[in-house]
């Protein structure tokens, strides 16, 4: 991943000719926000690697991650059938192998709470489209249960009522056979290919339909900016935003909220390329699985910067700490200019130290808020020209000691202590400045800057990746070299 940072800042944009009156960073990464509508194939070719390189948290932070690679790549049986469905399909074996990865982790009698089934997750409805047979019998539940009847006598009379439930039982499911459901998902993989006309949106339709990706695939044929030649999934991804190809990105947010499915061809890149790391280093595989541990959740992490920070991370115990600073290295204080760069400083004032010390964070985290705001702001002001202005966005948390942390109810609040991560207040934004945040966080997560989540309804919790914080850092560091005279 960071080599890849790197190659993308190595395309940093230098400068602009005019300013708009606020800060603007003279090394910008390419095709973030607004500058979606300016990609070169070489901004593409890069966006699609970080993209793809993104997806290893997803995958390697689940436990079945190396079990599964075992599984899918040394059981013979499993390859066997791989390897034949796609000699019959043409369909290429290792992406056959990365879907079984990702959908079931090779597990043969896998069941989605959702509905689908076997080792290549297959519904029901899109089974029996693929040639599978899915058949239900009825069966009867008998019960017999002894009533009181109405008699003559008074002694009490009793009969025996027997009751018959039906229900419904699975008489066959070949999805739960490899050796028919393997096959079959090949051939309906290279039925979508030469449908849709490319492997990328038969993968993208394995996930989201075939109608919801006949419909993106239409408007990205008819989009600005993209030749008709290169209508590819990842085309489409990174030429919309919300004032470029607007329908389109519409389109992917739906999806996005639904099930992510526009993400899953980068997910399925890289899955083929992490088997292909197991086959060639088992225990560099697992080693890598280990880096997506959180040391402070056990099991699934649930985010980016629970795997990014460490215990050794969490250095200010108390108010004292953030005062010095542990001889003035780690700590910078926040740029309060609101109007210049963009967000202003709300933090409560019973956050456990004084104010002055509490605006503080690494110069990492500073950059990083920094560079959210240019980034939004431009965003928004080419999507609002003549609306409301931009409302610097509402910082209410930097470094926090951890005793004050310990006190709080929320499930981040510990982090706080590493001075590494921020918190955005976003219920006072107007609806249009909202999107351009949630898409500018969206982009640079994708592009591997920076993870993100939401604490509680209007509490956004933000912090950068180890491998860009020098860029972050170069950021604030200019920021503060042309801060304007108070």
């Amino acid at each position: 991943m960071k080599s890849s940072v790197l190659f993308l800042l190595s395309m940093a944009l230098l400068g602009q000719t005019t300013s708009p009156g606020y800060f603007v960073p003279a090394r910008q990464i390419p095709g973030i926000g607004v500058a979606r509508n300016a990609l070169s194939d070489e901004a593409i070719a890069a966006r699609t690697n970080l993209m793809i390189q993104s997806q290893t948290f997803g995958i390697m932070r689940d436990p079945m991650a190396v079990e599964g690679a075992r599984r899918v790549t040394g059981t013979s049986k499993l390859q066997s059938l791989f390897r034949s469905a796609a000699q019959r399909s043409g369909f290429p074996e290792s992406t056959l192998e990365a879907i079984a990865y990702l959908e079931s982790w090779g597990d043969a009698k896998a069941e989605s709470p959702a509905g689908p089934k076997g080792i290549m997750q297959v519904s029901e409805s899109t089974a029996r489209e693929m040639g599978l047979k899915v058949t239900h019998a009825t069966r009867y539940r008998v019960t017999r249960e002894r009533v009181l009847v109405q008699s003559k006598s008074k002694k009490p009379k009793y009969k025996v009522v027997t009751h018959k439930d039906p229900y419904t039982v699975t008489s066959r499911d070949d999805r739960l056979n490899p050796g028919r459901a393997i096959p079959a998902a090949a051939a309906y993989l290279a039925g979508m290919q030469q449908k849709f006309g490319a492997q990328d949106w038969a993968i993208f339709a394995y996930h989201c339909g075939q109608g919801c990706v006949g419909r993106l695939l239409d408007l990205t044929r008819a989009a600005v900016g993209i030749p008709q030649d290169q209508a590819t999934v990842a085309r489409a991804f990174f030429s919309a935003s919300p004032v470029w190809n607007r329908e389109i990105y519409e389109t992917i947010e739906r999806e996005m909220q639904r099930d992510y499915s526009p993400t899953y061809w980068f997910r399925v890149m890289r899955a083929q390329q992490l088997l292909a790391l197991y086959r060639r280093d088992p225990r560099e595989f697992a080693s890598l699985a280990e880096q997506y541990k959180s040391e402070f959740v056990s099991g699934r992490a649930p985010h980016r910067l629970t795997v990014w920070l460490t215990h050794s991370d969490l250095l200010f115990h108390s108010g004292g700490d953030i005062r010095s600073d542990l001889g003035g290295r780690l700590l910078v204080k926040a740029l309060d200019q609101p109007g210049y760069f963009g967000y202003s400083l709300n933090i409560p004032a019973d956050s456990g130290a004084d104010r002055e010390d509490r605006a503080k964070g690494t110069p990492a985290a500073i950059g990083a808020l920094t560079y959210i705001a240019f980034e939004t702001r431009r965003l928004y002001d080419a999507l609002v020209p003549a609306g409301d202005p931009f409302r610097p966005l509402d910082v209410i948390s930097l470094v926090e000691p951890e005793d004050y942390a310990r006190q709080l109810s929320e499930r981040e609040a510990l982090s706080h202590v590493s001075g590494q991560v921020f918190d955005i207040d976003d219920s006072k934004l107007p609806p249009s400045e909202m999107e351009c945040l949630r898409f500018v966080l969206d982009d640079l997560g994708w592009a591997g800057y920076l993870g993100f989540v939401d604490e509680g309804p209007n509490t956004l919790h933000i912090g950068s990746a180890p491998s860009a914080r020098d860029f972050f850092t170069s950021v604030f560091a200019e920021a503060f070299a042309n801060r304007p005279a108070e």
